[in-house]
């Protein structure tokens, strides 16, 4: 081998390394007491190791149409809205583990259907698309509540949208994703809406943790112009946890 090649292999071993640093966050920031905090009481928190752990039955504890007509927290559907052939929810036994120092993965994975993460009172986070994988449509944003919610075909309620019981055109802490980064509404601390990455989010500061961290949005796309803003569409910025049922 000449000089010159030891050179330049020696070169690209140093930009190959570096480059893998730079794209991976250290994770120094730690979620763990805004977690304990933050959450709801339906939702059991415990630690281990370097996890955090939730459990939850992931029912709402506000009004929907989906509780039923006897029930106290029942609310009628927005106008021209019904329910979807899942007309009822029942409780689920979820479990979410998350990293308690959440890091930006190397290799940026695709949200997947079913739940991508934990709102703040136990309900599930689901991101855009619907059953076949395909994007929301008109016809299925008439089964959401007033919350952008409605039933899986396993009963399990879920969000897809910001709405009036989680966050509506302000910066309300909506819950984690599993990747760890917590997901906020369509506006910053500042009260501005910022400018998002291809992941839906950015780094900076919250009333949460101001010294800064990661975070997601909610959309500020007014979602084929019903009055729906989408909580997660694409991929995790960080590198996701469990979530069984």
């Amino acid at each position: 081998m000449t000089k010159s090649s030891t050179i330049y292999l020696l070169l690209l071993i140093v930009v190959v390394s570096c480059s893998k640093t730079d794209d991976v966050t250290s994770g120094t920031v730690s979620i763990t007491s805004i977690v304990q905090s933050k959450f709801g009481n339906a939702v059991t928190i415990s630690t281990s190791g370097s996890n955090i752990i939730l459990k939850s039955n992931g029912l709402p504890d506000h009004k929907t149409p989906y509780w039923g007509l006897n029930n106290d927290l029942y609310e009628d559907f927005p106008f021209g809205h019904a329910p979807n052939v899942n007309t009822t929810m029942i409780a689920q036994d979820y479990t979410m583990t998350i990293p308690s120092n959440p890091n930006e993965a190397l290799s940026k994975e695709a949200t997947s259907l079913g739940e991508i993460g934990m709102a703040l009172n136990g309900v599930a986070l689901f991101n855009d698309r619907e059953g076949g994988n395909i994007p929301l449509d008109a016809k299925t944003l008439t089964t959401f509540d007033y919350s952008g919610a409605h039933p899986a075909p396993s009963k399990n309620y879920h969000y897809h949208t910001t709405g009036r019981y989680t966050s509506v055109d302000d910066a309300k802490l909506i819950g984690f994703l599993r990747d760890g980064f917590p997901i906020y509404g369509r506006k910053d601390t500042t009260g501005v809406y910022p400018t998002l990455d291809a992941y839906g989010g950015h780094t900076g500061p919250t009333q949460d943790f101001p010294n800064e961290i990661y975070h997601y949005h909610a959309s500020n796309v007014n979602y084929l112009n019903s009055g729906y803003y989408i909580l997660k569409a694409g991929s995790y910025y960080g590198t996701k946890g469990t979530f069984t049922n």
